[in-house]
């Protein structure tokens, strides 16, 4: 049965391409606006600057430029919009080096190419991710010529697909995801998106259902691969920081809330305040989705009566600490070993929920709210299994929290199911790599013809 899923992967992915050549009125119209605005670019990438979203030492590669030169040989292009989708393809981009091939990773927010300079190796270069003008994006396509395009999730600038396309730089949509929201919203554009989606030689979805959304909006040889979130292994940890920690908050119960977003916060203070009455030394960590909103949400505590540290200050973390605000980047993995009992953020207001895998792949009992669109079939078989606990209201928050406190055996009990339900999800990468076969044999015969 694996042979047989395998060559139909493989024989959706040699299809003959068969791009429309005519655009609709909308991208045309979009391709002109965007021309049209390039003089505008320097007082955008100047406002950027002053709200911290852009990097000033690379605002070049905005405009298509580089100081960076393109390695020999065949290269991967893979773009992914920010930190979610980056680390996805980290397991991916592991694979590829195993080939040797070189990988170019374009992202577009200061975060990730944080995160690529701390979590990936040094022969993966990062660039930011042009800005959608016909011109920038010729740029970088000049300077790159990649190999083969790999975009992950839903990402779809159109000038830089349409100028792909035109190159005939083979496409692939890969770990391809279309919300309940955006789904709608795009039917009622079907030309737009279906031009777009039309061009990328195969499209491998995370789930049955995405992949039925990206057939309905025109996507060609459209296949359900799985989540490679979930093959993504646990994030590190400094092991002299997480000791440190440890020492610092042995025998305390705590509580880490992951990646949280504005509306949230609050929320997690006033279950603080009516847990610790139950739990004297409880310890909450908040570790918001956006470091940049530490000050504020110190501040926020501050007004509740409660004592926060924060992290970004090195301000000491004592027993007189009630929250613990960890406002820096990239130290999730360190928070997730420090506690069995994890908040996934996103999921109380409608963002739809962040990634619960590398906090259950280290250990961690996962409570969330209502709003984990982003992660459905995820969460469904988590909330299925006991492997999560979902809480509706704030109310409702403070109990699930409570029972996982004061109940070690609850947390082991879910934590064996939440590992399961990974495990028998997992694949996706295998699965995505089988898929791409015939374009890697393409890359290694160039390969072989270069070394010749």
């Amino acid at each position: 049965m694996r042979n047989s899923a395998a060559r139909d992967l493989q024989m959706a992915s040699s299809r003959p391409k068969n791009r429309p050549m005519t655009l609709p009125m909308t991208l045309r119209m979009y391709q002109r606006l965007a021309s049209g605005l390039v003089p505008l670019a320097p007082a955008l990438i100047k406002r950027r600057l002053k709200q911290g979203k852009e990097d000033p030492a690379r605002v070049g590669e905005r405009r298509g430029l580089s100081q960076d030169v393109r390695p020999h040989g065949p290269l991967v292009w893979i773009h992914g919009a920010s930190v979610g989708e980056v680390l996805a393809a980290a397991a991916l981009i592991e694979r590829l080096r195993d080939l040797n091939l070189r990988i170019l990773l374009t992202s577009g927010t200061v975060t990730s190419a944080a995160v690529v300079a701390k979590r990936f190796p040094p022969d993966v270069i990062h660039q930011y991710v042009p800005y959608d003008s016909p011109r920038y994006v010729a740029r970088f396509l000049d300077h790159w010529k990649p190999s083969l395009a790999l975009f992950i999730e839903s990402d779809l600038w159109p000038n830089l697909i349409l100028a792909g396309a035109a190159r005939r730089v083979p496409m692939v949509l890969i770990n391809g995801r279309m919300s309940p929201r955006s789904f709608p919203r795009w039917r009622r554009m079907h030309g737009t998106i279906s031009a777009l989606l039309s061009r990328f030689d195969i499209c491998l979805a995370q789930s049955k259902t995405d992949a039925e959304r990206f057939s309905a909006l025109g996507g060609r040889d459209v296949v359900a691969t799985g989540n490679l979130k979930l093959d993504v292994p646990a994030p590190p940890a400094d092991p002299a920081k997480l000791e440190r920690l440890m020492a610092m908050t042995r025998g305390r119960p705590i509580i880490v809330a992951a990646s949280t977003h504005p509306g949230e916060d609050e929320m997690l203070v006033a279950a603080h305040r009516n847990l610790v009455g139950f739990f004297p030394q409880l310890l909450t960590v908040i570790v918001p989705r956006h470091p940049d909103r530490g000050s504020s949400i110190s501040g926020l505590i501050t007004a509740s009566g409660l004592k926060p540290a924060l992290r970004s200050r090195d301000e000491p973390l004592s027993a007189t600490t009630d929250i613990y605000v960890a406002d820096t980047m990239g130290e999730l993995g360190l928070f997730y070993r420090l506690s069995p009992i994890v908040f996934m953020g996103g999921s109380l207001i409608r963002h739809g929920g962040q990634n619960p895998i590398e906090a259950i792949k280290l250990g961690a009992g996962i409570v969330h709210g209502p709003h984990v669109f982003n992660f459905a079939d995820v969460y469904e078989a988590l909330d299925g299994s006991g492997g999560a606990r979902r809480a509706d209201t704030p109310e409702a928050l403070v109990k699930q929290l409570g029972l996982l406190l004061a109940e070690p055996t609850v947390r082991d009990k879910m934590q064996r199911a939440g590992t399961n339900v990974v495990a028998q999800l997992g694949g996706a990468l295998d699965r995505t790599m089988t898929a791409l076969e015939p374009y890697l044999m393409q890359l290694r015969i160039e390969m072989g013809a270069a070394n010749a």
